[in-house]
C-alpha cells in the first residue's frame, strides 16, 4: 500500500509564542538542570517531532516542533520548564505498516525515557494507529486524537537525600531471595495504614520490615515495578494485570504502587530496606512492550520508530513474536540496547537497587542469528562498571527458536533452575527414577553451571514462584482450578507434578493435612539445604494458598493478595523456614563457594560429598539405577577442604537423610569423623526431636515421607 500523508494530523491547540533553544542531544528523555529542562528523543526514520505540553487538567496548552535533529536524535531545550510538567510527544514521518513504519502523530506518546506517568490509559478506539472494523485494518489510518486517552509523562527533579544508607552488598553464598508482589504482600496487612497497603510505603512500615528480615532472608526481589498498563480483554472481565509484566515504561515507577506523586517514596522504600540489611532486587521485563502486535495500540515506541525498536519480521508489517506477547523488543539495535540498559543503569544509580532479574532472558541475548552468550546486551552487561557488580538472574527460557538456555549465559550471571523445580517437586510426589537427578540438583547443578569458573550460586534454586502453584496448592491439588481467570481453565500450565494426597483442595481430614504439612516441610527443607541460590515466595512460610489457582496474573483482588489473619495459623510453618535459614547461614557446608566433586583429595583422602545408601554403604550404580529408590544419605565433610586454599568446609560434618517412600525406613548413621555421636538439627517429622544424638553404626528410623540433617564435630584428618 503506498504510504499515508501523516501531515493531516490532529487539530493543534492554540500557539504562544514559546522560548524554545536548541539544546542537547544527550541525555534522551526530559532532563531538568535547575534552569530549564533539555527533551531529547531518539527517532532514525522521523520527519518532525512536536512535543506537547499539558496543564494540571490534562489539556494540551502548547505543541512546540523540536528544533534540531542530531545523529537520529530531535531534541530542543525550554528554559521556562520545570519539574512537574506534563508533556508527550507527536511524531511525524511515514505511515506504512508494509515497510514497518506506523508513524501518526495523531497520536499522542509516551516518552520512552519518562521517569514519572500522570493518568492512566483508557482504553479507546482513538488509540489504534489503524480504523478499527476498517476492512484494510493496519493498512488504515485513524485521524483521531488520543491524547484524552493515554497517560502522560511528567518531568521530575531527581534531587534525594540519601543520608548514611549504604547497600548491603551480601555475597553470593549468604543470598536468600525472597520473592513478593508490591501490591499483594500489604493489601491485607493490619499493621499497615490503610492508606499505605499495596504501595511501596506500605513495604516500608516497621512491623513489615521486621517480619522480612526476622525470617531470615537477605534479599527481597520486587515483581515487576516499571509502570504497566492493563491488558483491555482483562477490564473487560472485571479483572486487571496484577503480575505486571506488561512494561509501557522503563524509567518510571508504577503509579498504583504510589501513595504519593513522588518518585522519592520508592527511593524511601529502598533506604529503609537497605538501613534493615536487606537488598531490593527488580523483576524486570525488557524482552516486550504493551503495544501488542500489529493490532495492538501506538502508545509509544511503535509511533516513534517501530521499525527501529521492535524485531519485525520479513514481511515488516508483522512482528517476530518470541515473547508469546505479540512483539519482540529489538536489542539488537544500539539505541535500543542504550534504552534498556540506561533504565538499568537508572535503577540502579539514582533508585539504588541492588540487582535485577530478567523475564525471558533468551530474549535480550538473542542476535539475528540466534541465541549468542556474547550478544550484545550480554557484553554490555558484563563490562559496564555499574551493572557489572549487580546481582543479574536470567529466566533463561522464551518461546524463540533455541529458547531454552538454562545453565547458558556467561559468567557473571545467575540463573532461574527449573530443573531443581521439577526434580525435587517430582521426587516428593513419589516419581519413580529421580534419584540421581536430585543429588544433582542438591549439590548445585553442576551438569548445568560448572563451566568457565561459575560458581554454585548461579544455580536459582526454586520450588514455586509467582508463576504457578503456591506451595500449599502443590500438596493440595492434582489440577489447576483456573475459573477465576475467565479463560474456561484453559490458562497456566497442565503438568505441575503437583499431588492433592487423597482429596482435591480443603479438607479436615487430619492425616491428609498431616501429610500435606509434612511435604511442604520437605519440599522447603530440599530447597533450603541444597548448594545453589535458594529463592523463597512470599507467603509459602505460612501456607498462603490460591485456591489451585496457578495462574494468578490477572487476580488483583484477595485470591491472590496475602492473608495475614491466616498466616498466623501458619506460624509453625514460618517457624520451620527460620530455622532452616539459621542453619544455612550457620553451616558454611550449606552454601559452598565451589562446586563438590566427591572426589577424594587432602590429606587422608577426604571426599567433600560422599553419597550412602540407608544400609551405611558407598552407592553403588545399581543403587543410582534402581527406578523405586528414594531414599538416600549424603555426607558433608567438614574436613575436605573447599579450595586450592585449604579452607576446610567447616567446625562439623553434615549429613542429610532423604526419603521419600510411603513406609518407614531405617538409615545405619556412618561413623561420626571425629566425634562420638549425630546431633539432630532439623526434620520434617516433629516426632524426630532436634538436639537428639545418635550415636555412628546405630540406626535412625525415619517415618514415611521425612527429611532430616544432622551434624558431628569434625576430627583431624589423617595424615
Amino acid at each position: 500500500m503506498k504510504g499515508i500523508d501523516v501531515h493531516d494530523a490532529a487539530p493543534q491547540p492554540a500557539r504562544r509564542p514559546s522560548r524554545i533553544r536548541e539544546g542537547l542531544p544527550f541525555p534522551l528523555g526530559a532532563t531538568w538542570d535547575g534552569l530549564g529542562v533539555n527533551f531529547a528523543l531518539f527517532s532514525a526514520h522521523a520527519t518532525r517531532v512536536e512535543l506537547c505540553l499539558f496543564d494540571a487538567e490534562g489539556r494540551e496548552t502548547e505543541r512546540i516542533t523540536l528544533p534540531e535533529h542530531t545523529d537520529e536524535v530531535w531534541h530542543g531545550y525550554l528554559p521556562d520548564a520545570r519539574p512537574g510538567q506534563v508533556y508527550g510527544y507527536r511524531v511525524h514521518g511515514p505511515y506504512e505498516p508494509g515497510a514497518g513504519h506506523r508513524f501518526n502523530p495523531n497520536k499522542l506518546l509516551l516518552d520512552p525515557y519518562a521517569k514519572q506517568i500522570v493518568g492512566a490509559l483508557r482504553w479507546h478506539e482513538a488509540l489504534f494507529g489503524y480504523v478499527i472494523g476498517h476492512a484494510d485494518g493496519d493498512l488504515s489510518f485513524d485521524k483521531r486524537d488520543s491524547a484524552p486517552y493515554v497517560p502522560k509523562a511528567r518531568v521530575i527533579d531527581p534531587a534525594f537525600t540519601w543520608g548514611l544508607e549504604s547497600r548491603p552488598r551480601i555475597p553470593w553464598d549468604h543470598t536468600i531471595i525472597y520473592e513478593t508482589h508490591v501490591r499483594g504482600y500489604t493489601k491485607r496487612h493490619p499493621r499497615v495504614p490503610p492508606e499505605l497497603r499495596g504501595t511501596f510505603a506500605g513495604l516500608a512500615v516497621q512491623e513489615v520490615m521486621d517480619y522480612i528480615k526476622g525470617l531470615g532472608v537477605t534479599s527481597v526481589e520486587l515483581m515487576p515495578v516499571h509502570m504497566f498498563v492493563d491488558d483491555k480483554y482483562l477490564l473487560d472481565m472485571g479483572l486487571r494485570n496484577y503480575w505486571g509484566y506488561n512494561t509501557l515504561a522503563f524509567f518510571a515507577p508504577q503509579p498504583r504502587y504510589m501513595s504519593t506523586s513522588l518518585v522519592s517514596e520508592f527511593k524511601e522504600m529502598i533506604a529503609h530496606f537497605h538501613d534493615a540489611g536487606l537488598e531490593v532486587l527488580l523483576d524486570v521485563v525488557y524482552n516486550h512492550t504493551a503495544e501488542g502486535n500489529e493490532m495492538g495500540p501506538t502508545l509509544s515506541l511503535r509511533g516513534i520508530d517501530n521499525r527501529s525498536y521492535y524485531r519485525l519480521a520479513e514481511d515488516p508489517r508483522r512482528y517476530i513474536n518470541d515473547t508469546g506477547t505479540g512483539n519482540t523488543l529489538n536489542l539488537s539495535h544500539p539505541r535500543v540496547l542504550q534504552l534498556v540498559t540506561d533504565s538499568l543503569r537508572y535503577w540502579a544509580n539514582d533508585m539504588h537497587v541492588d540487582g535485577f532479574r530478567f523475564d525471558l532472558a533468551t530474549i535480550l541475548a538473542r542476535e539475528w542469528h540466534g541465541f549468542d552468550q556474547g550478544g550484545g546486551f550480554l557484553d554490555v552487561c558484563g563490562q559496564d562498571p555499574t551493572l557489572a557488580r549487580l546481582k543479574l538472574i536470567a529466566e533463561p527460557w522464551d518461546l524463540g527458536p533455541g529458547g531454552y538456555q538454562a545453565g547458558g549465559f556467561p559468567p557473571g550471571w545467575a540463573e532461574w533452575n527449573d530443573r531443581f523445580r521439577d526434580t525435587v517437586r517430582a521426587f516428593w510426589r513419589g516419581d519413580e527414577g529421580r534419584l540421581a537427578e536430585l543429588a544433582t540438583r542438591l549439590t548445585g547443578s553442576a551438569d548445568l553451571f560448572d563451566r568457565r569458573g561459575r560458581r554454585p550460586h548461579a544455580s536459582v534454586n526454586f520450588i514455586t514462584a509467582h508463576d504457578g502453584f503456591t506451595l500449599s496448592d502443590l500438596v493440595s491439588y492434582d489440577e489447576k482450578h483456573n475459573e477465576a481467570n475467565g479463560e474456561h481453565n484453559n490458562d497456566g500450565p497442565d503438568y505441575n507434578y503437583s499431588c492433592n494426597h487423597g482429596h482435591e483442595g480443603p479438607t479436615d481430614d487430619p492425616a491428609i493435612l498431616a501429610l500435606r504439612a509434612r511435604q511442604q516441610r520437605n519440599l522447603l527443607g530440599t530447597l533450603l539445604l541444597s548448594q545453589g541460590t535458594p529463592m523463597l515466595l512470599s507467603g509459602d512460610e505460612f501456607g498462603h494458598t490460591q485456591g489451585g489457582n496457578n495462574n494468578a496474573y490477572c487476580q488483583d483482588n484477595e485470591l491472590a493478595w496475602l492473608d495475614w489473619l491466616a498466616a498466623a495459623q501458619g506460624s509453625e510453618l514460618a517457624a520451620y523456614v527460620r530455622h532452616l535459614l539459621k542453619l544455612r547461614q550457620r553451616y558454611p557446608l550449606l552454601r559452598r563457594k565451589h562446586f563438590l566433586t566427591g572426589v577424594p583429595g587432602g590429606h587422608g583422602d577426604v571426599r567433600d560429598v560422599t553419597w550412602l545408601t540407608p544400609r551405611g554403604e558407598a552407592m553403588e550404580q545399581a543403587d543410582w539405577d534402581d527406578p523405586a529408590n528414594g531414599s538416600i544419605a549424603m555426607l558433608l565433610d567438614g574436613r575436605a577442604a573447599e579450595s586450592a586454599n585449604r579452607r576446610p568446609g567447616g567446625e562439623y560434618s553434615l549429613l542429610l537423610l532423604v526419603h521419600a517412600g510411603t513406609g518407614p525406613m531405617a538409615f545405619k548413621l556412618p561413623p561420626a569423623p571425629g566425634a562420638d555421636d549425630w546431633q539432630l538439627l532439623v526434620s520434617s517429622e516433629p516426632e524426630l526431636a532436634n538436639g537428639s544424638r545418635h550415636a555412628g553404626d546405630a540406626e535412625l528410623v525415619l517415618p514415611a515421607r521425612t527429611l532430616c540433617l544432622l551434624r558431628a564435630r569434625v576430627g583431624r584428618v589423617p595424615r
